[in-house]
């Protein structure tokens, strides 16, 4: 578990650090100099490494990942994709984050071949190798079905960092590649539960890897039990719909609940209903409301508009939501506010507005 192989190339322990060092001082890619510089990390004598939260719903954090949990949770993903040796895993997000740490040790517990590309936003655009495993996030995806790239090489994608939209799960459908949506987060070392998104195994729901189990807390907040890759349960902020122990269907952020006139709104539900019909990034939000406590608006990132196209847009979507999910108004956004991995900060964008 101390080798890997990287672009084709196996590097024994001692290797894999001579190599790792030398391209520290000769690469002149930050990306390449990010991945080398966690794998020297994973090989050292520590217990831990050092990982940061993606801050989509606040500031980034800092924290320590002990290494056992993530060679349980690099398992738990091995086994439920049937990972088999010298099979070939795509690296091309950042391992400054969760999800590119994690599959470099995938790479190492499963002995894959591991292919590293630049983890921009369009990270299929000169692949030529077939790839067994990759895992992306919505905005890659979708970047490279607009621009018409082949996903005939990629055998399994994994979706996370985002949640996957209903567009987006309409275009799924039309490729060859069996496509999955994960849940997790830093806390929990990467994923813990998987939804396949298109093909004969398409679900409406996510089930839990291995040993892990769901409950619900007072809110309908899920909290976890995950006694490989967690010390004790955790308690999320999202709101879901509990099947059973194993299984559940994601409703949205209780954080983002919108409470307007006594009534509770998921914003991420309204959202969906929306998606065919807003061709720009958009997101509900709720602000404040003497009447109400809170009115909903439509937040589109788009360069500032009239007051009639606004209201006209307001009419031309009325009909696709319910009585109580109308957006009182709506406001334009230049540039919404963004994680470096692409996560759309809802609070940080609505701040910039006021």
């Amino acid at each position: 578990m101390r080798e890997l192989t990287i672009n084709g190339i196996l590097y024994s322990e001692e290797e894999l650090v001579k190599h790792c060092n030398s391209q520290l001082l000769i690469s002149d890619f930050q990306w390449e100099r990010d991945i080398y510089s966690f794998i020297l990390e994973w090989l050292d004598a520590k217990e831990s490494i050092s990982a940061k939260t993606s801050g989509s719903t606040g500031k980034p954090k800092a924290m320590e990942l002990s290494k056992e949990r993530m060679l349980n949770s690099a398992q738990l993903t091995g086994e439920y994709f049937k990972f088999e040796k010298g099979q070939t895993a795509l690296l091309c997000l950042s391992t400054n984050f969760i999800a590119g740490k994690m599959m470099v040790v995938r790479a190492f517990l499963w002995q894959l071949n591991l292919i590293l590309v630049n983890p921009n936003g369009y990270p299929l655009e000169n692949l030529q190798s077939k790839i067994d495993f990759a895992a992306m996030v919505p905005l890659q995806v979708i970047n490279c079905i607009k621009e018409g790239i082949n996903f005939a090489l990629v055998s399994n994608l994994l979706i996370g960092g985002g949640a996957v939209d209903a567009y987006l799960e309409e275009q799924l459908q039309e490729l060859p590649t069996n496509c999955f949506s994960s849940y997790g987060m830093t806390e929990t070392v990467s994923h813990v539960a998987v939804k396949p998104l298109n093909g004969d195994q398409k679900s409406n729901f996510y089930q839990g890897l291995g040993n892990v189990t769901f409950s619900l807390d007072e809110r309908s907040c899920l909290q976890i039990e995950a006694s490989e890759v967690l010390a004790g349960s955790i308690c999320t902020n999202d709101v879901v719909n509990l099947i059973d122990g194993k299984h559940f269907i994601w409703l949205g952020r209780y954080d983002n609940v919108i409470n307007s006139g006594g009534v509770k709104l998921f914003p991420e539900q309204i959202e969906e209903k929306l998606k065919d019909a807003i061709s720009d990034p958009f997101f509900i939000a709720g602000v404040a409301d003497r009447v109400l406590g809170q009115k909903l608006v439509l937040v589109i990132e788009k360069e500032n508009q009239s007051s009639e196209y606004g209201s006209n847009f307001l009419i031309k979507i009325k009909g696709l939501l319910g009585k109580y999910e109308q957006a009182r108004d709506i406001i334009f956004c230049k540039e919404f506010k963004r994680t470096p991995n692409g996560k759309l900060q809802r609070e940080a964008t609505m701040s910039l507005l006021k």
